[in-house]
């Protein structure tokens, strides 16, 4: 990310949600403020076409992003019904759960840069979108806090069952610090959950996933975010567990879509096999 700007990707990650909205029927993640917080226009440009909304590779790409999400979701709702009544956003974007919050008892924690966090407030303001008194914004600069202090500072519970979500983020960093924050997470609570996606080593990719996996990384290194983390599934799963996480799963495009897309008439599916879903639960 270029320096005081806010994160391009996350801007990318909003638009193909917001397309989702628009284009895709049924929906996987029903979302009716995807659009609205990406402004009025967004809905012109999406309904007129764009490689956002209309390449193949685009509608496998926007499939893994809604999927990763309502994946998250669905198991923000069980950790939930489990009685987890912190919910941390890493990394949040342009992400609206907070605003479409629907458990009374939770609170949400959305952790980001500074200035991508104060681009999304201003992107909230801008569009009428209320921000209820159930969130509150951590902005976390990793270069000088680590992820504790920032939610210490704002009143987070480090000792309470949370459940975190942390998408589109750990390719971007080193694998050392996504093992770090892993390793925190369950530190904190033996109770708290995570979701995450990863990227695979593009060695272990077949030659097509192998070539869109080199249009997409030279996309994000052009924008000032580079990828710099990739996991072999089973070293990663091995990892988790010495961390003392006691249930992981692990998801790749196949289960993905086999769980949320099989019954579709569409082209929307998961692709590539760029991307992996993981939940540790400790």
């Amino acid at each position: 990310m270029r320096k005081g700007r806010p994160s391009t990707t996350a801007q990318r990650v909003a638009m193909r949600r917001a397309a989702h909205q628009l284009l895709d029927n049924p929906k996987v993640l029903d979302d009716p403020l995807a659009l609205k917080i990406m402004g009025r226009g967004a809905a012109e440009t999406l309904s007129g076409g764009s490689k956002i909304a209309d390449a193949l590779g685009a509608v496998y790409i926007r499939a893994f992003m809604v999927v990763r999400s309502r994946f998250a979701e669905d198991e923000l709702a069980r950790a939930v019904g489990r009685g987890t009544k912190q919910y941390v956003v890493l990394g949040a974007g342009l992400d609206t759960f907070a605003y479409r919050n629907p458990y009374s008892d939770l609170r949400v924690f959305e952790v980001d840069h500074p200035a991508t966090q104060a681009w999304k407030r201003q992107r909230l303001e801008t569009e009428g979108i209320l921000i209820p008194p159930s969130v509150t914004f951590a902005p976390v600069d990793f270069e000088t806090q680590t992820l504790a202090d920032g939610l210490r500072a704002v009143g987070f519970q480090l000792d309470q069952p949370t459940f975190f979500s942390w998408l589109g983020v750990t390719p971007y960093l080193k694998p050392d610090t996504v093992l770090a924050t892993l390793r925190l997470i369950v530190t904190m609570s033996k109770e708290n959950a995570v979701v995450f996606d990863y990227a695979v080593p593009r060695s272990s990719l077949g030659l097509l996933s192998r070539a869109a996996f080199d249009i997409l990384s030279n996309r994000v290194a052009a924008a000032g975010e580079p990828f710099q983390g990739f996991f072999e599934p089973a070293q990663l799963a091995s990892d988790l567990r010495e961390m003392g996480y006691r249930h992981v799963e692990d998801l790749d495009g196949r289960q993905m879509n086999k769980l949320y897309l099989s019954k579709r008439t569409d082209r929307l599916r998961v692709g590539g096999g760029l991307g992996h879903l993981m939940l540790a639960r400790g």
